[in-house]
């Protein structure tokens, strides 16, 4: 890998690859980013984030995004809700004034916003990935769906589950973690299902049952509101359910089966969403998920340690990856030293993510699993201290920036 200016390609223009050009660009390194997506905004990105204090909002800051976060960023959203499947309310949590420990974020928005922050070019929009081949030396050449290719000195991987850039380092692929559901979108939802905004509230709403089903509820910006509706099941249940998932109305009716010991307020959910079902399921990278460095070629985000979302700390990791190793290449190329110091820096990075993600990774997928476990009434899966994890998320942010200012004085 050349010690000089360094050609830089992000495969995947999620959070973790947006992220990183931002902050590459915002210390003069040049990088392009290809994604298969014809746009910022082509399809549907999905729900909404809570970006911590400890992970996200450092990488924000990284990128000099603080402010904009903050603009577009719904404090109130982190309020939460958790109820049995009676309907009986088991805890409630409503962040205090001023708190901003994990402020919520549309990911439609947020990827806009690091994209808009981005010189004109730096992704390169519809540009699937068929074929990466190493050069020798860490150069690897990318070969696009379109018959484009490119060479670079170093290969980032933000591609997601499916990276076609991992099997370069490892052979691991996403496993079923045994769950799978059903997006559910809810529009206009103050006027037009008021009872179902004042349930949910500002925030989020979970509910389970002891037999492994759950729903959650997640306001969104805009009045929309995006419903979970979660169960125990294979990835292809709805062929041994005999359901064809393009007829919401037959989607319908198994659900009001599944969920009938459920109370009436709960389970009319299911019966009035806006437009189709989308068909998702729960899946993992092997956690801890580590690999011998491959000069010239690196991952970052669900690329290396795709998690279950309980914890919230895929996409939180995901960008702290992405300014992380962006601030490891930044040093290498002012201070290249040896012919070997790029390569270093980006071994150095993958150990401190390896450090980082493994045990995040571990616990959000035993969370899930114990979430959707069957337990028995008079103990119920009740959610963490919400309060104190805040106050959690605050230290480790105060903890890691110390750190951070050692090492950069030790580097003096």
């Amino acid at each position: 890998m050349t010690t000089s200016t360094p050609t830089v390609c992000i495969v995947g223009a999620g959070p973790a690859g947006l992220t990183c050009a931002r902050v590459l660009q915002r210390h003069g390194l040049a990088v392009t980013v290809y994604d298969a997506d014809d746009a910022v905004d082509s399809r549907d990105p999905g729900g909404t984030l809570d970006l911590h204090a400890d992970s996200g909002q450092i990488a924000l800051a990284d990128a000099g995004l603080t402010d904009a976060f903050a603009a577009a960023a719904r404090p109130e959203g982190q309020a939460k809700t958790r109820r049995d499947h009676h309907g009986a309310v088991l805890a409630e949590f409503t962040p205090a004034p001023g708190d901003e420990a994990a402020p919520e974020i549309d990911r439609g928005r947020l990827r806009r916003l690091l994209d808009d922050h981005l010189r004109p070019g730096t992704v390169r929009w519809g540009h699937r990935l068929v074929r990466i081949t190493p050069l020798g030396r860490g150069a690897h050449r990318l070969e696009f769906a379109d018959g484009t290719a490119v060479d670079a000195d170093l290969v980032v991987g933000a591609d997601g589950a499916w990276s076609t850039v991992r099997p370069l380092v490892s052979d691991a692929v996403p496993q079923h973690l045994g769950v799978c559901f059903l997006d559910a979108r809810f529009d206009d939802v103050d006027t037009r299902h008021p009872d179902l905004a004042a349930l949910v509230g500002a925030g989020h709403l979970f509910a389970n049952d002891n037999d492994g089903r759950a729903m959650i509820l997640q306001r969104n910006g805009n009045g929309v509101v995006r419903g979970y509706l979660a169960f125990r099941a294979a990835p292809d249940w709805q062929v041994a359910a005999g359901l064809d998932l393009a007829d919401p109305e037959g989607v319908r009716a198994h659900l009001v089966k599944e969920f009938g010991h459920w109370s009436a307020q709960l389970r009319s959910l299911v019966t009035r969403n806006d437009g189709d079902f989308v068909p998702r399921s729960f899946r993992a990278l092997p956690a801890p998920l580590t690999w011998e460095h491959v000069p010239g070629v690196t991952l970052i985000g669900d690329a290396a340690h795709l998690m279950a979302p309980f914890g919230g700390h895929g996409a939180n990791l995901a960008m702290l990856d992405g300014a992380e190793l962006a601030l490891a290449l930044v040093a290498a190329v002012a201070d290249p030293g040896t012919a070997a110091g790029l390569d270093r820096a980006v071994s150095g990075y993958e150990a401190d993510m390896f450090a980082r993600s493994g045990p995040l990774a571990t616990s959000s997928n035993e969370a899930l699993r114990q979430f959707f476990a069957t337990t028995t009434p008079d103990a119920p899966n009740l959610p963490p201290d919400h309060a104190q994890e805040h106050r959690n998320y605050l230290a480790r942010a105060a903890a890691y920036r110390e750190e951070r200012a050692r090492r950069a004085a030790g580097a003096a």
